[in-house]
């Protein structure tokens, strides 16, 4: 047969193949076949759908299940299509994504029972655990340790198997030990070494999770899991005393910032001021000012608000602490019962103008990003906003002692807190060295108010809540004395709340205050007494 005949019957047997294969039914898959299913309106078969769906490995999985779990999946009886109705009302089909112009007449909502719920909650988990994206997978690992669903077991298997970064093959790890521990089948080794993972993670969830364990377990695992939560218990102990020692060096912080003014003027002058926690509310206000003026024309300025009230304040609390010194204070040197009457009727002066100028109620202080939120250190949780307060006390701190120490004012008001009556006879001009020092006093202070701002309402008595305990730090401290109020604020601060925990908060200070009222008994002068021949005379 010529070669011709021969390529004409090859290219025609060719063609009715294809013609042939074109005439037969298209074969669905797995991922077609479980979008089929949800058109026959029963549970079960939904059920095996998502099962389907999750086998597919079609990302449009994860697309039509969250449809299904917000109740914005539609299927069609007679065609056997799916559909996904959007917020904006837009229709799209379920299995491509392409738009569609409506519903067909008889689609309704695929529904959903409490079994059908939990089943799209463990598939939307196994989906997220192979999502490309670290965080969301992190989280689903997370969810199923809380949840510890058996049926996750070969899928937590599987991404564990291909995850790289170790936190996430640490959450993986984490979650196949917590279906292990619940897993019926599971041998004794597997259980123990489940065991060992989830006392290892040593938090909480760790805890109550060992906590709610299955009761009929063999002698060996009941035994491990005993030692286990003995084991984070320990562990829990330590991290909440580290926890109380931060809230206290927190509350230290505070009262540091709302004493060390006190100090100043207490050690240099003598005198008890009973208006100095109004000092720290006029700070607080001309923050809320200057927050306010910022909101108003220069939104954009919002985050650089304290930095701009810091100064700010400092000026109207110290001026406002010169003039009281200059109109009422000089003319009470030595009679300490009339300073204290005068400086507490002052006190109640300054929050009664306050309330008229801003009314009695709480006024909003904002927190700046750099200041909002909170981030975990083991099982602390530390807020950015006290750690930030934390810094500028420490910082202000060192910044009065180099005052005190390199300036000539620093110089003067050491020499007249020493020997008042030798620094005259040497020159220095001891009355305006006191207005000085109220005023450096009272400007500290209004700094404390822009800290304050950020953690207590701004009220016409924010002051009173901190006098009380900054007195309590200075004269525990040692009166005048910088060193012995950093010591002494975060001495009481920390003691104050290793005391709530047992006996309350009122109960606490109450006893704060009666160590502190046996300890000067025995030592009048505080933990660091000043040295100088006036003081010891």
């Amino acid at each position: 047969m010529p070669l011709i005949h021969l390529t004409r019957i090859l290219f025609a047997a060719v063609a009715i193949a294809f013609a042939t294969l074109g005439s037969l039914p298209a074969v669905a898959g797995p991922y077609e076949d479980a979008i089929a299913q949800f058109a026959q309106d029963s549970f079960s078969d939904s059920e095996d759908a998502i099962g389907k769906l999750v086998a597919s490995g079609n990302p449009r999985a994860a697309v039509i299940i969250t449809a299904l779990q917000d109740g914005k999946l539609y299927a069609d009886p007679d065609s056997k299509a799916a559909f996904i109705k959007t917020d904006d009302g837009k229709i799209a089909n379920a299995a491509t994504g392409e738009a569609v112009g409506a519903l067909p007449a008889k689609a309704s909502a695929v529904r959903l029972n409490n079994k059908l719920r939990r089943v799209v909650a463990g598939a939307m988990a196994g989906l997220t655990l192979l999502s490309p994206d670290l965080d969301k997978r992190i989280q689903a690992a997370q969810s199923v340790f809380k949840s510890h669903d058996e049926t996750m077991l070969a899928t937590v298997e599987a991404a564990l198997k291909a995850e790289k970064n170790a936190a996430a093959k640490r959450a993986f790890t984490e979650a196949r030990a917590s279906i292990l521990l619940f897993k019926q089948g599971a041998s004794d080794a597997d259980k123990l070494d489940a065991i060992a993972t989830i006392k290892a993670r040593g938090d909480q969830e760790a805890m109550a999770l060992l906590t709610g364990a299955p009761s009929n377990q063999s002698a060996a695992v009941a035994s491990g899991i005993a030692g286990a939560k003995a084991s984070i218990e320990r562990n829990l102990a330590i991290w909440s005393m580290a926890q109380n020692a931060w809230y206290g060096l927190s509350l230290g912080s505070v009262l540091l910032l709302a004493a060390i003014g006190l100090a100043i003027t207490f050690g240099v002058m003598g005198v008890i001021n009973m208006a100095h926690g109004e000092m720290v509310m006029l700070g607080a206000y001309t923050t809320f000012v200057v927050q306010e003026a910022i909101r108003t024309r220069y939104p954009a300025l919002f985050d650089y608000s304290l930095l701009i009230a810091v100064p700010l304040a400092f000026l109207v609390a110290g001026a406002i602490g010169v003039l009281i010194e200059r109109t009422v204070i000089r003319f009470l040197y030595g009679r300490p019962l009339e300073t204290l009457l005068a400086t507490w009727g002052l006190s109640l002066i300054l929050q009664q103008a306050v309330r008229t100028l801003f009314g009695p109620t709480n006024r909003e202080v904002g927190n700046p990003s750099w200041m909002s939120g909170a981030f975990e250190l083991g099982e602390m949780t530390i807020t950015y906003n006290r750690l930030w307060i934390l810094c500028f006390t420490l910082a202000v701190f060192a910044l009065l002692l180099a005052m005190l120490r390199y300036t000539s004012l620093g110089l003067e008001m050491r020499a007249v807190t020493q020997n008042r009556r030798m620094a005259a006879s040497m020159g220095i001009a001891t009355s305006r060295v006191d207005a000085l020092t109220f005023g450096l006093g009272s400007g500290i202070a209004g700094i404390a108010g822009v800290a304050l701002s950020q953690i207590d309402n701004v009220s016409p008595n924010l002051g009173q809540s901190y006098i009380i305990d900054s007195f309590m730090v200075v004269v525990f401290g040692g009166v005048g004395n910088l060193w012995g109020t950093l010591v002494g604020a975060f001495s009481l601060g920390i003691a104050n709340k290793f005391l709530e925990p047992v006996a309350g908060a009122v109960l606490g200070k109450i006893a704060i205050l009666v160590l502190i009222i046996l300890f000067i008994q025995k030592r009048p002068r505080g933990l660091f007494a000043l040295k100088g021949r006036a003081v010891e005379a």
